[in-house]
């Protein structure tokens, strides 16, 4: 992180623990941020999440993206005259590609999360989960785009 986003989220910090955001307070913030980070810039190391911050931030993105976009899918679904002429539920095997029970655990979650979409298994040697869609209507376009994006994020994440 460099020092001026470094100085910046501390003078915001500093700005929400007093409870006044004016430009005097944010300078008084940033001001004692400098000083702060000069008296310990040689004893303390950066922490390691800060590097994976961007990478958490571009995951969460996407997940509120495909949320949105899957809740209005389901609702114009569940709206529609004849549903069971435009429902196709199927399961897929999904293969995997993350390896950490970690990376697993929040794929699937993000998986179940999402409207439309449920994990419902995964194979006891991990390198498949099974997932349930509500409106499967190509299997493999729903296996790249799981790979592409939820898959892709979460791995970033935890690398």
């Amino acid at each position: 992180m460099s020092l001026a986003l470094l100085v910046i989220v501390l003078a915001l910090v500093w700005a929400a623990i007093t409870g006044t955001i004016t430009v005097p307070n944010l300078l008084l913030g940033a001001v004692i941020g400098l000083i702060g980070i000069f008296l310990l810039r040689d004893r303390v190391a950066a922490p390691a999440y800060l590097g994976r911050l961007g990478k958490i931030a571009a995951l969460a993105a996407l997940f509120v993206r495909e949320i949105l976009l899957s809740a209005v899918k389901v609702a114009v679904l569940v709206l529609t005259p004849n549903l069971k002429a435009r429902l196709r539920p199927g399961i897929i095997a999904f293969p995997l590609t993350a390896t950490s029970d970690a990376e697993i655990t929040l794929l699937a979650n993000l998986i179940t999360l999402t409207p439309g979409t449920l994990s419902v298994d995964v194979s006891d040697d991990r390198r498949v989960l099974y997932v349930h869609a509500l409106m499967l209507k190509d299997k493999d376009a729903l296996i790249a785009a799981i790979a592409a994006g939820f898959e892709t994020k979460v791995m970033a994440v935890f690398k």
